[in-house]
């Protein structure tokens, strides 16, 4: 049988010029696959700094008296609080940036201030069918996506060429995580009347068990577009600051 080099030295170089043309085939493709996981991880952090709410209010706004002055009413267990003093504290700023001021000393309250935070958390299984290597066990990216990353040229060629992997195979997986509900409720009333004239709900799911983190975010949102449109719910999304390292 007539050997179709002159050399070993051309079969090695022919074999060479063979693969990356072979892999020059597969770089157009795997370019592509890393755009699209970088675009995929971009959106899932994008996602993760946005807090989303639900917000509801109900309202007689604006009040009989044109004194808008208020004072907090305390439950029990809020009075000796230095977490619910903290969230007095935003509930606060967020009040006197539409024109309604705390009574100080001496004034004459004609609104009361009510709220309450919260939040639970509930744990969630997901069981759902994937695509594995069936040698490997990994996630399958479809055919060839390995190449040209096993084997060296020229060796074991067509075993580890162009295609090669294991076929896929569907298996469930099991995923576990917590989602926690955070709540924000808040009611106004005229303090001699006790006609309520603003009340205010926001609920917000996700995976952030950290109340007080999120509680400058629930209080913006409880007054976002203030008075608002009573009785429509509506969404309200708010960036998020990154949280400190």
């Amino acid at each position: 049988m007539d050997y179709p080099y002159a050399d070993y030295g051309q079969a090695v170089s022919a074999q060479l010029d063979y693969d990356a043309h072979v892999c020059a085939e597969f770089s157009l493709p795997m370019r592509y696959l890393t755009f699209l996981f970088s675009l995929l991880a971009l959106l899932v952090s994008g996602c993760a700094s946005t807090l989303r709410s639900e917000v509801t209010t109900f309202h007689h706004w604006p009040p009989a008296s044109e004194d808008k002055i208020f004072t907090f009413a305390r439950a029990p267990g809020q009075t000796h609080s230095l977490e619910s003093q903290a969230y007095e504290t935003l509930i606060k700023q967020q009040l006197e940036k539409n024109g309604i001021r705390e009574a100080a000393t001496g004034d004459l309250a004609s609104l009361t201030v009510e709220f309450s935070a919260s939040i639970h958390g509930r744990d969630v299984r997901v069981v759902e069918t994937v695509l594995v290597d069936s040698w490997y066990g990994t996630p399958w990216y479809g055919p060839g996506f390995y190449h040209p990353y096993w084997g060296y040229p020229g060796v074991y060629h067509p075993f580890y060429g162009p295609g090669w992997g294991g076929m896929p195979v569907a298996r469930e997986q099991e995923r576990r995580y917590t989602v926690f509900h955070r709540e924000l409720k808040l009611k106004i009333t005229e303090t001699v009347s006790q006609k309520p004239v603003y009340e205010v709900t926001v609920r917000s799911d996700g995976k952030e068990g950290n109340l007080a983190r999120l509680m400058p975010y629930l209080a913006e949102s409880a007054f976002k577009d203030f008075p608002g449109q009573s009785g429509v719910p509506r969404v309200v999304e708010l960036k998020m600051k990154d949280k400190p390292k």
